[in-house]
């Protein structure tokens, strides 16, 4: 992968673990809701690639956590 570098995300997303869950769920997200697309041009053809361009372009951006939510598979 070319684009977005790894470095540029970073500077986005602290985490690596938190770009992957991040950049995997929106790549669902796509697939599976066409149309769902929050850029006008994308460089990549890829749902994954798609995901990246958004966090770099700051259109997808990771939500803070409270402490107190409750997971499904904490339960």
């Amino acid at each position: 992968m070319l684009y977005p570098s790894v470095d540029k995300l970073k500077t986005k997303i602290d985490s690596k673990y938190s770009l992957v869950s991040l950049a995997s769920k929106r790549a669902r997200q796509m697939q599976e809701y066409e149309g769902t697309e929050q850029l006008e041009v994308y460089r990549s053809h890829k749902y994954v690639g798609k995901a990246l361009e958004e966090v770099i372009e700051g259109a997808l951006t990771q939500k803070a956590q409270d402490a107190s939510t409750i997971y499904e598979d904490e339960i």
